[in-house]
């Protein structure tokens, strides 16, 4: 195998977003319901014979050192593998969106590199390699939605019956982002909701809880409120994913959306039951 083409990278939204509390070290402690949507990055790898690792953007330039690189470093070191690639990246989902974008990438990256390195590492030693490069990375490696705890290490996969529902959703990202260290070093003990339970999400998946980040971020970036009563004029209960600024509303199947305000952008998606890329590496 010399290539892999047209690898996609999925974005998530956090159904709920809670709080629950602050490690010792500064990370804080959070339950969310992680869901994938057909929002996707598009990624492509050729092997390198000679060990280089060497990115090219396709659809706009990212940082020099972006995820997909430092996992690509990180895999290799680890496994003292010779091989090296080339990466091609098609960014479609949006930066600073609370949308996992970064990470996605990173993480079929990792899927992907297993397999055209034919490194043989389980799911279970990509997600630990994963973990460090970033707290959103293990999800995207588990393979289906998730009941996400702690820093995002505590993954609880979504399926049977707490299996989310077909549902397609209104995505909107203004055009201001945020950044997710801002939004945490905001926050105060009286921002946080409390444990909650998988029963308890499973009996309202779409209306449950709510988002514990988004009052600070939508003091920070007006635009957050903005786009939420955009929602609420069509309709439409909007609710931040992650730390934002992308906000996001249940809608029917058959929903026509205006065209939004100034520079934003908005997507009708579908949430998707597993990853693209979840049969990639063994259990």
């Amino acid at each position: 195998m010399q290539a892999l083409y047209d690898v996609p990278a999925p974005a998530k939204l956090n159904l709920f977003l809670h709080v629950t509390g602050r490690r010792a070290d500064g990370y804080h402690l959070l339950q969310s319901a992680f869901m994938l949507i057909d929002w996707c990055d598009t990624l492509h790898f050729e092997l390198r014979p000679d060990g280089r690792i060497t990115r090219e953007d396709l659809a706009g330039a990212l940082p020099e050192e972006d995820l997909t690189v430092r996992a690509a470093r990180a895999l290799q070191q680890a496994c003292a593998c010779p091989l090296g690639v080339h990466i091609g990246v098609a960014k479609r989902i949006p930066a600073q969106a609370g949308m996992g974008g970064g990470s996605s990438d990173a993480a079929s990256t990792l899927l992907a590199l297993n397999r055209l390195w034919r490194l043989g590492l389980t799911r279970a030693q990509l997600m630990a390699l994963a973990l460090p490069l970033g707290a959103d990375l293990p999800f995207f490696l588990c393979g289906t939605n998730a009941w996400v705890e702690g820093i995002g290490e505590r993954i609880t996969p979504l399926t049977g019956q707490n299996a989310l529902p077909a549902q397609r959703f209104a995505v909107v990202k203004p055009a201001a982002g945020l950044a997710t260290a801002g939004i945490f070093s905001s926050l105060s003990s009286q921002d946080y909701f409390g444990n909650a339970t998988i029963s308890g999400f499973a009996a309202d998946p779409f209306g449950f809880g709510r988002n514990d980040l988004q009052g600070v971020a939508e003091a920070l970036c007006p635009e957050i409120t903005q786009a939420i009563s955009w929602l609420r004029t069509l309709g439409l209960h909007g609710r931040m994913t992650g730390s934002g600024s992308a906000v996001f509303a249940a809608v029917s199947q058959a929903v026509h959306l205006p065209a939004p305000p100034g520079a934003w952008q908005v997507e009708v998606c579908d949430n998707l039951a597993v990853h693209p890329l979840a049969g990639w590496a063994t259990e």
